[in-house]
Formats: structure tokens, C-alpha cells, sequence
């Protein structure tokens, strides 16, 4: 059954959205009616109109991380509780309090009650769902657990949910310091400056090198201050289309790897990434070289993800992933150690998860350390320069109560 976007008004005049099933629009429009509202439009939503041949260009957000750990959460319980699967999608949809991701559920439960797989419905969308939640879902079908798939996949979408907030929520308050500090300093040596060294014009005497060299950057800062910031836009969107070319983006990555601090945290985040996909995937039930396949374009890095790509042929010849993995010399030591513990004695899964949780508590614990000494080092940076304006601005005066005396 298709469903429909609507907007209608209530008694009291005020304006309602929302989503319903119905066989057709004016099936629609009977049932707002019965319900005491006043339709203005209903609408096929994309998905189905797409199916149907038809075509909506109205603007859809996208469904975020945080409502597909949500939706699937919900749908994982209502499976393992009994409930058949399209009950179980009418229930998560009409718990859902956003339009577009009730849209997406009610789309996938037309194509379910229509016959479809799940993960033939999923297919459907294909920015919602990657390829490593359709996999899933498609082993859990087949194997007859479709329950305790979605469980493993719930942990696993609120897993990278929860990362995503701590990296989110340690680099925000830095991000915020940094830019405070810059509009401060520009402030300053645009407005305040200028306004107060000009006293010191008319004294006939030499001014400080200090204060010279603060008028200097203030008229620098009041001429340029807008061009530098056009270069420094340019520079940007340079640089965002330079990393579109892959030959580029290729070396800028290794780069990145080659970085003390840096490389580490890139390393260390992309590892987990892969490393946790991969063990869902092979608890699951996908066969490893299709998980290893999928698992490879979790990885951010373009250098480490070729690494993993080159790993699957080799495993495809018979080598060992840990082996594979050895010769790139792109993954970290304990990681490898792990995958080799997990292939020799049969849990492979288990020291992949080991792996992912290893690498993510210890990236963490890396960003929270750097974080904590950035925000000390940008607090001595923003008093060393209010310190530096002060003493050009004082110096002069100090050479005027001199001659007075």
C-alpha cells in the first residue's frame, strides 16, 4: 500500500503534516476527513512515486545516523518480541515523529507487504541504507535470525552513533575557543588599536619597537583583513576540489599517515571503522570475502582502504587476512595480533569486536588528551597576544611619564 504525504488544517485552523498509507489519494483525502481535517494536498511520496513511474522533485532531508540507530533499535525489539515484520514497521513508523524517515519505513513495508525481501526493500534506498546494513540484513534473512541480526546491527548503529558524539562533542569546544579567540584578536587590531595608538602620532619622539610593530599588523589587518580571508576561502575550496582527484587524494592521505599525531588518530579511527564492520559482518553470516569488500569502503582513508581491497584478492588466493593485512603495513601491530589470535583458534568475530572496542577507547582517549592540552595551549596563546597589545600600548606611555619626570 502506497503511502502519502499530506497537509491539511484542524478545527482550529492551524496547519498539520504528516504521512499515511492509503490505495490512492482521494482514499487519503476520506480518511483525513473522518479524522476532522480539512485537506489542502496529498502527495505520493517519492519512493513510491518513483516506483509508479511518476516523479516528485520536491526537496527531502536526508535520514540522520541518530534515527537510523533508532529505527533500528525498534525494529530489532519488536522482531525479537514476536511481532511479524510489517506490524513491526507499522509500529516503528508510527512511533516516528519526523515525516521524511516515516516516508522511508512506510515506503519499505509497501515493498515487504508486496512480497519484497527486507533487504530488497532496503535496496531502495540506497543513501539510508549502505551496503553493510543491507548485507547484514540480507545473511540474517537467509539464515532464518533476521532477529538477532538487527540486534547485532542496533549495537553496531549506536556504537559508531556514540563515537561520532564524543569525537563531535571533544572537538567542539575547541572549535568554538579557536574562533572566539580570532574574532577577539581581529576586533582588536582592526578597531581598538588603531584608535588608541593614534594618541601617540604627535609626540615627536620614536614609538617603541613593539608598538611599531602592533601598528604595523593593525594597519595590515584593517587594509588586507578581507582579502586574507577571500585567499583563505580559496585556498579551501581549492583544496576540497583537489581531493575530488584521486591521484591526489591518494597522496594528501598518506600524508595524513606519515603526521605524529595525526596519522595515528587517522589510523586509529579508520581501523575501528573497519574492524567493526568486518566482525558484524562475519557474525552475521556474510561470506568474509564479500564482507571484507564491503567492509573496505567503511575506510576513509584512500591508501588504507586500497590496502584492504589488496588483502581481499590475496585472501581470495588463500592467504590469511592478518597476512594480508602484515604486508600493507598500514594497520596497527595489536590489530593484526588480534586477527591472527582470532583465525587460529576459530573467533574471528570475537577479536574483531576486541579489535574495534581496543581501537576506539584508545583513539578516544587520544582526542580527549589532545583536546585538553589544545584548549590550555590556545588560553597561553590568547594571553600572550592580549599581553603583547597591552605592553605596545603601555610603552609609550612609560617613555611619556619619563620625560615629564
Amino acid at each position: 500500500m502506497p503511502a502519502f504525504e499530506f497537509t491539511a488544517l484542524n478545527a482550529k485552523g492551524l496547519e498539520q503534516r504528516g504521512v499515511l498509507e492509503g490505495e490512492t489519494a482521494r482514499a487519503v483525502r476520506q480518511m483525513l476527513r473522518e479524522r476532522h481535517l480539512t485537506p489542502i494536498s496529498v502527495t505520493e511520496t517519492k519512493q513510491a512515486a518513483r516506483a509508479r513511474g511518476q516523479f516528485n522533485f520536491k526537496f527531502r532531508p536526508s535520514v540522520s545516523s541518530k534515527d537510523l540507530s533508532l529505527f533500528t533499535r525498534q525494529l530489532s525489539t519488536l522482531c525479537r518480541s514476536g511481532s511479524p515484520l510489517e506490524e513491526a514497521l507499522s509500529t516503528v513508523a508510527k512511533q516516528t515523529a519526523k515525516n521524511h524517515v516515516k516516508s522511508v519505513i512506510l515506503d519499505v513495508r509497501s515493498k515487504v507487504m508486496e512480497g519484497h525481501s527486507l533487504a530488497a526493500a532496503l535496496m531502495e534506498h540506497p543513501r539510508i541504507f549502505p551496503d553493510l546494513y543491507r548485507a547484514t540484513v540480507a545473511a540474517g534473512e537467509q539464515s532464518g535470525h533476521l532477529d538477532l541480526v538487527l540486534e547485532r546491527l542496533a549495537d553496531y548503529t549506536e556504537a559508531r552513533q556514540e563515537m561520532n558524539q564524543k569525537v563531535g562533542m571533544a572537538l567542539t569546544y575547541p572549535i568554538i575557543l579557536s574562533v572566539v579567540a580570532i574574532i577577539i584578536v581581529a576586533v582588536l587590531l582592526t578597531y581598538v588599536v588603531p584608535q588608541v595608538v593614534q594618541v601617540f602620532d604627535n609626540i615627536g619622539r620614536e614609538l617603541p619597537f613593539l608598538t611599531r610593530a602592533l601598528i604595523a599588523v593593525s594597519d595590515f589587518t584593517k587594509h588586507y583583513g578581507l582579502f586574507l580571508i577571500i585567499l583563505v576561502g580559496a585556498a579551501a575550496y581549492g583544496l576540497t576540489r583537489l581531493l575530488r582527484q584521486p591521484a591526489f587524494r591518494f597522496g594528501y592521505d598518506r600524508g595524513l599517515l606519515r603526521l605524529p599525531i595525526i596519522g595515528m588518530l587517522t589510523q586509529g579511527l579508520n581501523t575501528a571503522r573497519f574492524a567493526r564492520t568486518l566482525s558484524i559482518l562475519a557474525a552475521s553470516g556474510v561470506p568474509i570475502l564479500e564482507a571484507l569488500s564491503i567492509a573496505a569502503q567503511v575506510v576513509r582513508n584512500v591508501p588504507m582502504r586500497k590496502a584492504v581491497e589488496t588483502a581481499t584478492l590475496r585472501v581470495r588466493e588463500g592467504s590469511s587476512i592478518s597476512k594480508a593485512l602484515e604486508n600493507s603495513g598500514l594497520f596497527p601491530p595489536m590489530t593484526v595480533h588480534l586477527i591472527a589470535s582470532g583465525e587460529s583458534s576459530g573467533k574471528l568475530e570475537e577479536m574483531l569486536e576486541r579489535t574495534a572496542h581496543y581501537q576506539e577507547r584508545e583513539t578516544t582517549a587520544t582526542i580527549t588528551t589532545i583536546v585538553g592540552l589544545f584548549e590550555h595551549f590556545m588560553i597561553l596563546i590568547m594571553g600572550a597576544v592580549v599581553l603583547l597589545i597591552v605592553l605596545a600600548i603601555l610603552l609609550p606611555i612609560f617613555d611619556l611619564n619619563q620625560l615629564v619626570q
